[in-house]
């Protein structure tokens, strides 16, 4: 889809959409432990009252699913040469129907109407240790918005952490990405639902 060159990494990072790969890459990202591999970027999909009843397996499967269906998204893959190191997940905000109660979102977004066929929401990264500090997040952003605009984002929208608000911040709360990479990506604040919180956008057309 897009190659994108990482500042730290002589070799460019190639971005593509993860429908176009094997399902063992986006396997192979998300690992086997940790937050990914008990989430598989389904969390803003599924109402609370139904999360604690889905297995990790039944998951796994659903984003394979969503992967097969007709239809852009619901994420992207970034690979050094032939090996996957990243997860990007890019759709219409209006497939991730929790976000409508999500304290990231609710109340603070300029766009409440979340039915909006035209506004798509980057809600996830992943990245393995391994990969980490080299750009891949980045790389993913900036694909991210290509991919939204390609099938017919009118806004692209974050969820971002402000890492100046902390002195270390967890890399399990770094999902979402930071301000300064979506940033770097051409994204503005128009929202902060709270002190080390933002809510990042960038208008593709009006």
């Amino acid at each position: 889809m897009t190659e994108v060159t990482d500042d730290l990494e002589p070799a460019p990072l190639r971005v593509v959409p993860a429908d176009t790969t094997p399902f063992a890459d986006v396997e192979a990202v998300f690992g086997t432990r940790g937050d990914p591999a008990h989430c598989w970027c389904q969390w803003y999909k599924i109402p609370g009252s139904n999360w604690r009843g889905i297995g990790d397996e039944a998951l796994r499967d659903r984003l394979e699913a969503q992967l097969n269906a007709p239809g852009a998204g619901p994420g992207l893959l970034a690979y050094d040469g032939d090996e996957p190191v990243g997860w990007c997940a890019v759709e219409p905000r209006a497939n991730l129907p929790r976000l409508k109660s999500s304290r990231l979102i609710a109340g603070h977004t300029p766009n409440p109407d979340f039915d909006e066929p035209g506004i798509w929401s980057i809600s996830c990264f992943v990245v393995p240790r391994a990969y980490r500090r080299r750009g891949v997040g980045r790389a993913l952003a900036e694909a991210a918005v290509e991919f939204a605009r390609a099938n017919g984002a009118r806004i692209v929208e974050g969820y971002a952490i402000d890492a100046t608000k902390h002195e270390k911040i967890p890399a399990a709360d770094l999902f979402h990405g930071t301000v300064s990479m979506f940033a770097d990506a051409g994204f503005t604040e128009v929202g902060r639902p709270n002190a080390d919180r933002a809510i990042m956008q960038l208008r593709l057309r009006d």
